[in-house]
């Protein structure tokens, strides 16, 4: 037997399972999205572009879906990415206890993302909830707040539970990074008078590129494919002021629109493809010299 070949029989089951559960689903997704699928009818009729003229013929229900989901995935990648980023500095300096910090920030990130969502429901409760309990206790209940139902706060609050659970896995891999660098290069820099803000700027943010790749290549996949946060704390409410594209491609196939619920599916898909390509393309050279 070839020993060449030898290792591509062990992956031939993962492949077929690949193939069936994830590769033909996927293509028979994107022609679904040019048909007329739904609860109501039987029969499935090839409508071409029309779903995705549906989508973008500005309806207000459709724009709130694309609008928040880009909101959402801009604004938490740098959130994470920014807060991330401090917290993976400050603990990698000599700080007393960083191991016991960096076990505190983590936490968040191994809890089930449904389960966060249920607690800060809670916590976020306008009448008995803990934060609004608290600012009534030490008397600015002024400032206590319907957190989950004003359209003012409904998103924010959203972006901001989501960010607290993700720091702790950005910050894992950026002080992964920082540790990976040479301990030559600060001593070289430190000879010749360099201070903090100039080795972070001449050593560590460059060294850190590919780090800081993946981790906005990840924040960006994860912002759109969205859903258990936002069905566990507003299930896209009020209104559609929460409302992302998988709740919505959630909230479609429940009313029986699998048309339209692929075509959003397909739109979220191309999406990724073309933010991935251009993160990876804009953050790195071809012969994988970070800039």
């Amino acid at each position: 037997m070839n020993k060449s070949i030898y290792p591509f029989y062990f992956s031939i089951g993962a492949l077929v399972l690949y193939l069936i559960f994830f590769i033909i689903p996927g293509f028979a997704g994107i022609y679904y999205s040019f048909t007329d699928w739904n609860g109501y009818s039987d029969e499935i009729v090839f409508v071409g572009l029309d779903n995705f003229r549906t989508i973008f013929s500005g309806n207000e229900k459709y724009l709130s879906y694309l609008n928040n989901t880009v909101t959402f995935t801009i604004t938490t990648t740098i959130l994470k990415t920014a807060i991330g980023l401090f917290l993976a500095l400050i603990l990698n300096q000599g700080v007393r206890g960083k191991n016991f910090h960096r076990v505190v920030v983590f936490m968040p990130v191994i809890v089930p993302t449904l389960i966060v969502g249920l607690i800060f429901k809670s916590v976020l409760h306008p009448e008995v909830g803990l934060v609004n309990e608290t600012l009534r206790s030490i008397g600015l209940g002024a400032l206590a707040k319907n957190w989950l139902t004003d359209i003012h706060f409904a998103f924010k609050s959203i972006i901001a539970v989501d960010t607290w659970k993700g720091i702790g896995y950005i910050m894992v891999i950026l002080l992964a990074g920082l540790q990976a660098i040479p301990d030559m290069y600060y001593e070289a820099a430190e000879m010749d008078g360099a201070n903090f803000w100039n080795k972070f700027r001449h050593i560590m943010l460059p060294l850190l590129m590919p780090a800081l790749t993946v981790t906005t290549v990840l924040n960006f996949i994860y912002g759109f494919k969205v859903f258990d946060i936002v069905y566990a704390l507003t299930n896209g409410g009020p209104g559609y002021v929460t409302e992302v594209l998988y709740t919505g491609v959630f909230k479609e196939f429940s009313q029986g629109r699998y048309g339209i619920g692929t075509a959003l599916s397909t739109v979220m898909f191309l999406v990724m493809i073309v933010i991935g390509f251009w993160a990876v393309k804009f953050m790195s050279k071809e012969d994988g010299v970070y800039k």
